[in-house]
């Protein structure tokens, strides 16, 4: 009979024992509407969130719209070129003021009563002005417009106005891997146009342990290791690589590919006809940056998980993942595909199939991952079950990409802030970017 884990006191969510190399998780942190609540309010109104990516908005006047940490949001690039992120909501008497998901636009309407907007905020129009009084002012009545910023061109917002943290702070380790992800063109990387909105009947946080779980690979999407051998890609057992936490609830996992890359290292998967320029794009890395770094940025597939909601996974293709909570058994999951802007058409087609047929919410291994986690949402109904094991590689020396190393970082930073822990001093030590478990 198992033993019952050592539980300190206040009955907590979260058992972390470095001692005996146990990392236990309640399920109630999956189920629980309470929990949930409190998630938004101490997790999703606290952090930096991520809202998009330039390219999404690349000239004077472009926007998109859409829900950020449960909220209604526009990212907009002004007349002046310059970025920014309003409420999605009329100061008069809160309609949105931007129905539709993405477009250009000098300006933004409300549809209740024809306030005006302009692209950079300010309230330019008023119907019928003189029923207002005379300390009535436009200025007073612009757009509210959130804190946001970018690294690499990743846009986040923060709806905290105690939040310290730059956003480069924020992003602690993480940022090693959004400049391996944005160094692969010169000219910069692009969103392609296109996305797939879609859902899971399960909490958030198993997508997000689920993102940076290498251990069910082989296990769980065996039509597609069986499609990889078809086309001459055998995927080795045991592929190396390392997890590492990277600080802040962040973490990733880095790893040979086990298919091929458009950017830049074949295999059979792709046509003999694209191999030569594929391994030219490699040399030119190689040139650009040196033997080492190159092969990260070309040769590596990774993972990485940006705190609280973002998956960046960098594999066959690139998705960028916004995984949202609607309720405790659901969730939104916005995936879009990144590209360098100078990739050759015929790459880029390349690179949109294979996104699709791997990483596409149709495609071999979105399905299988949604069902399992459901799986998971649905066992958690018997109660009798009390804990979920996340404690794979814990305390090992050297972690493995099978270790269970970043989703406890995730869960670690999720217990300090659900218990009103702020820690704006803490930073991303080296030797957690490395790999080694956090103390």
């Amino acid at each position: 009979m198992t033993a019952e884990p050592r539980r300190p006191a206040g009955d907590p969510i979260v058992i972390d024992d470095r001692e005996r190399g146990s990392f236990l998780v309640d399920r109630r942190a999956y189920t629980d509407g309470e929990l949930a609540a409190q998630e938004m309010t101490r997790i999703f109104d606290r952090c930096w969130l991520y809202v998009g990516h330039e390219s999404e908005v690349p000239g004077p006047g472009s926007y998109v719209a859409r829900d950020v940490g449960g909220r209604p949001v526009v990212m907009a690039r002004g007349s002046d070129g310059v970025i920014r992120v309003f409420a999605n909501s009329c100061p008069h008497r809160g309609a949105l003021i931007c129905a539709e998901p993405a477009g250009q636009a000098r300006s933004f309407r409300c549809p209740y009563h024809d306030w005006t907007f302009s692209n950079r905020g300010d309230l330019v129009g008023v119907p019928i002005p003189d029923g207002y009084g005379p300390g009535f002012r436009k200025a007073d009545h612009g757009l509210t417009q959130h804190r946001g910023d970018a690294y690499r061109g990743f846009v986040f917002v923060t709806f905290d106005p105690g939040q310290r943290r730059t956003l480069t702070e924020y992003l602690a380790g993480a940022t090693e891997y959004l400049d391996l992800i944005d160094d692969q063109s010169e000219v910069g990387m692009e969103v392609i146009q296109g996305a797939q909105l879609h859902g899971a009947r399960a909490n958030w946080k198993l997508m997000m342990e689920n993102s940076v779980d290498i251990y069910h690979f082989r296990a769980l999407h065996k039509r597609y290791v069986g499609y990889m051998e078809s086309l001459g890609s055998v995927p080795p057992r045991r592929r190396g690589g390392f997890g590492c936490a990277l600080g802040l609830g962040h973490g990733a996992n880095e790893l040979p590919p086990a298919a091929a890359r458009p950017l830049a290292y074949w295999t059979p998967m792709f046509s003999p006809e694209v191999r030569p320029r594929i391994e030219a794009t490699a040399a030119r890395f190689v040139d650009r940056f040196g033997a080492e770094r190159a092969e990260r940025i070309t040769g590596t597939n990774r993972a990485l998980l940006i705190f609280p909601n973002l998956m960046i996974i960098d594999a066959i293709a690139i998705t960028i993942r916004k995984i949202d909570p609607i309720a405790p058994d659901r969730m939104a999951i916005t995936s879009v595909a990144l590209a360098p802007k100078d990739e050759d058409p015929d790459i880029r087609e390349l690179r949109k199939s294979h996104y699709l047929t791997f990483l596409g919410p149709a495609g071999f291994a979105t399905p299988d991952d949604i069902e399992i986690i459901e799986s998971c949402q649905r066992g958690y109904l018997n109660r009798s079950v009390r804990y979920s094991d996340l404690s794979r590689g814990m305390n090992r020396a050297v972690p493995e990409t099978t270790d269970e190393l970043p989703a406890r970082e995730f869960w670690r930073r999720w217990d300090r802030l659900m218990h009103g822990g702020d820690d704006h001093h803490e930073i991303a030590r080296p030797a957690e970017r490395q790999g080694a478990e956090p103390r």
